[in-house]
């Protein structure tokens, strides 16, 4: 008998640092829903909690602030490469192909856009959403690019991506919606050549002051 009392002592606190880590996961999961879904602005912490099973209390207890949630969510969302997988002579080759795949028409939304779509307006938000980039992609993308001004490029080829996805997924423009996607692919695998410098071999053109 008492044996059996001691290991159920000794199993409390493995078990509740897996109670305490599913909950966590489960606020996550709730919260990069909410805020993919809503933006920073529209998600709230009440929704979030009722979502996750949990009280707003125990939100803020795992993470603080909506404002860390929302830092933690970003992370979590920017962390897989969805467009840009490929790393050195690939870049362009690899970023065109999987931009074309991921904003067909059928093609489900990706996450980390809608994101930034829908939380930017928010000032903070967008400070947190630029950190979160440059922590994931931009900082990955520029060290990649020879050159000058290469973080200019490797921000412009965001640009370019971000653009695309927003006026072929989001809006859904004819002529992009409709286009062929070998032809559009090897279109925009140019224009991304151009910015990571694998035309000719050399980088962008570009006076330095």
């Amino acid at each position: 008998m008492t044996h059996d009392v001691i290991g159920d002592d000794q199993d409390r606190p493995r078990a509740h640092r897996r109670d305490a880590a599913a909950t966590r996961e489960a606020i996550l999961r709730s919260a990069v829903s909410a805020f993919t879904r809503c933006g920073y602005d529209g998600a709230g912490l009440r929704e979030i909690a009722g979502a996750a099973g949990v009280t707003a209390m125990m939100v803020n207890r795992y993470f603080g602030t909506k404002e860390q949630l929302f830092a933690e969510v970003v992370d979590i969302a920017f962390a897989p490469r969805t467009i840009l997988v490929e790393d050195g002579p690939g870049l362009a080759h690899g970023a065109a192909t999987e931009l074309v795949a991921r904003t067909a028409p059928e093609a489900e939304h990706l996450d980390p856009f809608l994101l930034m779509l829908r939380s930017a307006p928010n000032p903070r938000a967008a400070e947190i959403i630029r950190a979160g980039i440059e922590r994931h992609v931009g900082g990955r993308v520029a060290a990649q690019l020879s050159g000058a001004a290469a973080g200019e490029r490797s921000e412009l080829l965001l640009s370019l991506i971000a653009g695309i996805w927003l006026m072929r997924k989001v809006i859904g423009t004819p002529a992009l919606a409709a286009a062929e996607p070998g032809a559009l692919t090897a279109e925009i695998e140019e224009l991304f050549r151009l910015l990571t410098g694998e035309i000719r071999g050399e980088p962008m053109n570009r006076a330095v002051r």
